[in-house]
């Protein structure tokens, strides 16, 4: 008689699957949002009132280097977009997802129903 082992792999389940879609897309706008240099940049974007060609990081006290990380990240999240043109990138706040930001956040607000009691447990 012949007996075989068989070993059986269960791949864990990432936590932040286990939370609604809407949840999952809040977090990580709101993660985006989490440094402050990301929020200079949103910022200096938004005072532009239009796209911003040209280096960044000759607007804030951090390398280009750095400035470009927290770029990609914002980009990731989808709050702006970055077109090439020839040897610079072109910036812009992304209104559509700036809409679903105010939407998450108001949401977020109105489900935080406190007394007003500052000794409130």
């Amino acid at each position: 008689m012949t007996y075989f082992c068989v070993k059986i792999i269960f791949m864990p389940q990432a936590k932040v699957e286990l939370f609604e879609k809407e949840l999952q897309a809040s977090a990580v706008l709101f993660k985006a949002l989490g440094h402050p240099a990301r929020l200079a940049i949103l910022n200096f974007l938004a005072g532009t009132n239009s796209c911003f060609m040209g280096d960044i990081s000759k607007e804030l006290p951090l390398s280009r280097t750095t400035v470009n990380q927290h770029l990609d990240e914002l980009k990731k999240a989808g709050l702006i977009q970055g077109h090439v043109s020839g040897i610079k990138t072109n910036y812009c706040l992304n209104p559509a997802v700036l809409v679903k930001l105010k939407i998450a956040m108001e949401k977020l607000i109105n489900t935080m129903n406190c007394c007003g009691n500052i000794n409130c447990k």
